[in-house]
């Protein structure tokens, strides 16, 4: 597949890059505050802009501090998106004008190979002009006018990237979601500081994420694509989900918002429970809300290399998860190190089997024989004496597999029998340790024969 042209938006914090890259990607996937430093990681879409299509980064604001403090290893990220685009767009705050923060990033941005484009933001009427035209100080060119809240300027914002992305012919393989060969859609969860964007680094084998000893240090679910063996993924490392009454501050409900966001949207979620604290019950929440949604989930135990009593850990671990998930029994787990890379092979090859089974339609000779099996071996009660007789099944879709069972009286059924056929469903015909739907249909003419 071709790869997209690339464009960086860069700057000091709170000019609008994530404002400006959510009206570019056409949605509300980037984090907004007033407050400055919100983005912390770099985040990635596919953007349009009439008719010009690229990959943008949106990058955290960029500070003059310590390259050791959590400021400096963000500046990192920001170097690291600009040293990968084809164009760097670096914004100012219009109203605000040159500052000397701006005027570094600038000498900075002189130094570098990527072509900058420079625009003042916040520039809605007329009110940032004087700012735009303080910029001209820069040495970068012509600045551009723009309001990304507003959509001011965007005709000028196609004139200067169409020269560094436009394309006389970009063909996109498009792959049906759950074709084989579509890219897999994996979320990271967890816990705050359980290792996600650790874990994710070793995945691809660079520093991409920051991290460090500070809790809650990825507040964007940020996602990346990228190819395991040669099989694509579709990665998502999101911010830590931690006990909704400890969740005060409003940027962590949103960046709370944003990670189940991000569980609906993928296929398969792996949970990431820190080995040194073991099982709590947030995690079970966590998993909870995985199987309610219907995505595939997989168990991994990370920082397994500093892990004490590891054997008895680990059977504690899927002793509660049999207890605390019972609604979905044998979940796979694995035990990882984000930090050696251990595991993460393992964790892969069960992530891509899982969403296998996750994607499977059972064809109906043999879903229907698998169910006359099911009931003959045990038949559904009869409340009241009177009998309840089941038809036949149907798979209605997939992802996750979704059956409807036909018969009489199905509302008087009780919900261990439901139970029962879905537990038989997943052992009979393979389908393992993934959500599964069921439901039951009976006939509503109340004149029919069959219900009598």
């Amino acid at each position: 597949m071709p790869r997209l042209p690339t464009v960086a938006i860069v700057g000091r914090p709170n000019v609008g890059k994530s404002t400006l890259f959510n009206r570019l990607v056409g949605k509300r996937v980037a984090l907004v505050d007033d407050r400055p430093g919100v983005t912390r990681d770099r985040r990635e879409g596919d953007a349009k802009l009439l008719g010009l299509e690229f990959r943008l980064f949106d990058t955290a604001g960029f500070e003059d501090e310590d390259p050791s403090s959590l400021p400096g290893r963000m500046r990192r990220q920001t170097e690291a998106a600009v040293g990968d685009a084809d164009v760097a767009l670096f914004l100012i705050d219009g109203r605000q004008g040159v500052t000397p923060l701006d005027e570094e990033i600038a000498r900075w941005l002189r130094e570098q190979e990527t072509p900058v484009i420079i625009a003042a933001n916040k520039a809605e009427g007329r009110a940032g002009e004087s700012g735009r035209l303080e910029a001209y100080a820069l040495g970068l060119g012509e600045p551009l006018a723009l309001s990304a809240e507003h959509g001011e300027g965007t005709v000028d914002l196609f004139e200067a990237l169409r020269p560094f992305v436009e394309r006389d012919e970009l063909e996109e393989e498009e792959h049906e979601e759950g074709a084989p060969g579509a890219p897999l859609k994996l979320a990271i969860v967890g816990r705050p500081n359980a290792g996600k964007s650790t874990l994710v680094n070793a995945m691809l084998g660079e520093e991409r994420m920051i991290t460090g000893p500070e809790a809650g240090i990825t507040r964007d679910s940020i996602t990346l694509d990228w190819a395991w063996q040669g099989r694509p993924v579709r990665l998502v490392d999101t911010a830590g989900l931690r006990k909704r009454a400890k969740v005060e501050d409003k940027l962590e409900r949103l960046s709370a918002m944003d990670t189940r966001r991000s569980i609906d949207m993928a296929e398969v979620v792996v949970l990431l429970l820190d080995a040194t604290r073991g099982l709590e019950a947030q995690d079970l929440r966590i998993a909870d809300q995985v199987v309610e949604e219907g995505r595939a989930l997989v168990i991994a135990l990370n920082k397994w290399d500093v892990a004490e009593n590891a054997s008895s850990l680990f059977n504690g671990v899927k002793a509660a998860l049999e207890e605390g998930l019972s609604q979905l029994k044998g979940v796979p787990v694995l035990t990882v190190s984000g930090r050696t890379g251990k595991g993460i092979d393992q964790l892969l090859g069960a992530a891509f089997e899982v969403r296998e089974a996750w994607n499977r339609r059972v064809p109906t000779g043999e879903l229907n024989r698998w169910f006359e099996k099911a009931v003959d071996a045990n038949p559904p009660p009869a409340p009241g004496g009177k009998r309840i007789k089941l038809r036949y099944i149907t798979q209605v879709k997939s992802r996750p597999p979704s059956f409807v069972v036909f018969g009489t009286r199905t509302s008087e059924l009780p919900d261990s029998y439901g139970r029962y056929l879905l537990n038989s469903m997943r052992r009979d015909l393979d389908l393992g340790a993934i959500p599964l739907r069921l439901t039951f249909r009976s006939p509503k003419n109340p004149f029919d024969r069959e219900q009598r």
